[in-house]
């Protein structure tokens, strides 16, 4: 609401400041503490930031159940997901629909009926506005990836526009790599990449030379 006053004989308002929006949580930043319930192989369970901690996890925010470009990505994600756990990722997709609604559309459809990562109701947006991925006046999270390590610091971070989905291939690619360059302290990976492949140790030497 704002307020309304004269000068010189005009009428004139001015509206509060709005609030600040949140910042998007970017690389070797902590995730914020958060709680909320998620829908997992038929049941509702609750998740905390603590859980996620001790291993590798995935945020993977989409705007919203029952629409087009969100399905697509969730269930080329729930394809990767054996691998993923085979490398101890675990996967949390996020949007601020309630945890009904996720079982609701698991129930209907068979491209989310597949999933068995978990799916996170964030309806209060406390998960979403912690990672700055809130579409400003929309109540909508943003197409937006984050990867957590073991401590609960982000190591990756991916968005892409409303009309491009994500591709979980790629994903799975850099996830190794980030796990790589965790367990391998003073290599680093080069452009595409792949497991097995020859990695680069920067040095004053290889100035230059690359």
């Amino acid at each position: 609401m704002g307020y309304r006053f004269a000068i010189y004989g005009v009428d004139t308002q001015i509206n509060p400041p709005m609030e600040e929006p949140f910042e998007m949580t970017g690389i070797n930043t902590e995730i914020k503490p958060f709680q909320a319930t998620a829908f997992r192989n038929g049941e509702f369970v609750e998740i905390s930031d603590e859980d996620v901690r001790g291993k590798w996890g995935i945020f993977f925010f989409y705007p919203a159940d029952f629409t087009f470009v969100c399905p697509t990505e969730l269930g080329d994600l729930a394809d990767f997901y054996t691998e993923l756990q085979g490398l101890e990722v675990e996967v949390y997709s996020v949007s601020t629909d309630t945890h009904f609604t996720h079982k609701a559309w698991h129930d209907a459809s068979d491209t989310i009926g597949k999933i068995q990562y978990f799916m996170i109701g964030d309806p209060n947006g406390v998960v979403t506005n912690n990672f700055g991925v809130m579409r400003e006046g929309m109540g909508l999270a943003d197409r937006a990836t984050f990867l957590v390590d073991p401590d609960g610091v982000i190591q990756y971070v991916e968005v892409t526009p409303e009309g491009v989905g994500r591709n979980a291939a790629e994903l799975v690619r850099k996830v190794k790599a980030a796990q790589y360059v965790r367990s391998h302290p003073g290599e680093v990976c080069p452009a595409k990449w792949e497991e097995g492949e020859d990695t680069l140790a920067p040095s004053l030497d290889l100035v230059g030379k690359i």
